[in-house]
């Protein structure tokens, strides 16, 4: 985990990796908890985008193999209310979902997630708090939940060098400038990865 500090005081960007988003995931409270910690690192929600999602916003594609997310309402910067948009649906978190909302009989309209931002927000630090106490690693104390996007970003863009125009469609980023910020900090693996495929290691 890496720590960039930010303008305020004492707050951070946290660069996590996908073990790290796991000890997140392992150590959540409950189904719910865990839910949110995927829909964010998983799938790249913002913490107010979550509360929106219900299970009929879960698609399968026309070839039957993907899942999109609809998000009802996403950030918009042009001022005009929030614009939908189709997130990637991984199979294992629309499992999620899935199960989830069997086990706590949501019905199709039902925001599966029944929380504010803030109770988003708030689940995302206590959990991350718990993975503090659990692992010995202070640095968790920092996690966000946009540091749950900030992996999502990060593992698409550099873990995976995927286009960043799908990046921008299935993340809501509106611009290159937008998604920018994500390119900054590959991992030491994409480093060592990339000199080995230039034969300069």
């Amino acid at each position: 985990m890496r720590l960039e500090a930010t303008a305020k005081e004492d707050q951070y960007k946290i660069w996590m990796t996908d073990s790290e988003l796991k000890q997140l995931e392992r150590v959540a409270a409950n189904q719910r908890d865990y839910l949110i910690i995927r829909l964010g690192g998983r799938v790249g929600l913002r913490a107010f985008e979550i509360p929106q999602i219900c299970p009929k916003h879960v698609k399968r594609t026309d070839d039957g193999e993907h899942y999109r997310l609809r998000v009802p309402e996403g950030k918009d910067t042009t001022g005009n209310g929030g614009k939908p948009r189709d997130a990637y649906l991984p199979k294992d978190v629309e499992g999620d979902i899935h199960r989830f909302q069997n086990a706590e009989d949501i019905g199709r309209n039902q925001p599966l997630v029944d929380l504010t931002e803030r109770g988003v927000r708030n689940v995302v630090k206590r959990t991350a708090t718990r993975a503090a106490e659990e692992t010995g690693d202070e640095d968790f104390r920092h996690v966000s939940s946009h540091d749950l996007r900030r992996r999502f970003a990060q593992r698409l863009l550099v873990d995976r060098q995927m286009n960043p125009r799908v990046v921008m469609a299935v993340g809501g980023w509106d611009s290159f400038q937008a998604i920018e910020p994500y390119l900054n900090a590959p991992t030491p693996e994409v480093v060592n990865q990339a000199f080995e495929e230039a034969e300069l290691s």
